[in-house]
């Protein structure tokens, strides 16, 4: 017993008793239904960059490394969908898992926006120095001080900053990073000061 491409609907002919389609037409709808979500999704991996910009949090490379893994992951599963349904098998499983991670640039972007937009939180400072800089191509382009950490577990911090503050520091330089704990939890920085 197979499921419908479509509807996931177990089917024991070539036709769906639930939504009436063959196999063939099944098909032709789930890659329409594939194509639509995917460029969903590639909108809000798009938007998703500059709105973690906004309200840039202290682990923000760890959050676009998990994004670009959740990214390559997803558009993977949807050509192994894509190949898997044109040979007419089972691929109910892996869709469902598929229009699950659909919404997931979309809800990060949303949670990391949240996080700092509506953050009532007072800001406390942490003293740090310079060790160097660091320039992350792309659009849009990303620009970071690596500073002493002010966290116990770790030794360095690659603090995200816009491109002015990115200029005026320098290795060696002491700083103050202000830090807000974030709605969320998620702990995002404020703002890069001199002492």
């Amino acid at each position: 017993m197979t499921h419908c491409l479509d509807c996931g609907a177990e089917r024991q002919s070539d036709q769906c008793p639930a939504c009436g389609l063959t196999t063939a037409a099944a098909e032709v709808v789930l890659r329409r239904r594939l194509v639509q979500r995917t460029a969903w999704f590639l909108v809000g991996a798009v938007l998703f960059v500059p709105a973690s910009q906004i309200f840039p949090p202290v682990e923000l490379d760890s959050i676009l490394i998990f994004m670009g893994v959740v990214f390559f992951a997803t558009l993977s599963l949807g050509y192994w969908i894509e190949h898997r349904a044109k040979r007419h098998q089972e691929i109910e499983a892996l869709k469902r898992i598929y229009f699950g991670l659909i919404p997931v640039p979309w809800v990060l972007a949303s949670v990391l926006f949240v996080n700092g937009r509506f953050d009532s939180s007072i800001p406390r400072t942490e003293p740090a120095a310079v060790i160097g800089k660091v320039s992350v191509a792309g659009l849009p382009r990303g620009y970071r001080l690596v500073v002493t950490s002010w966290r116990g577990n770790r030794n360095i911090e690659r603090v995200p900053v816009p491109r002015d503050d990115f200029d005026r520091f320098h290795t060696g330089d002491e700083v103050i990073v202000v830090v807000q704990d974030g709605l969320a939890g998620i702990p995002w920085v404020y703002a890069v000061r001199r002492p």
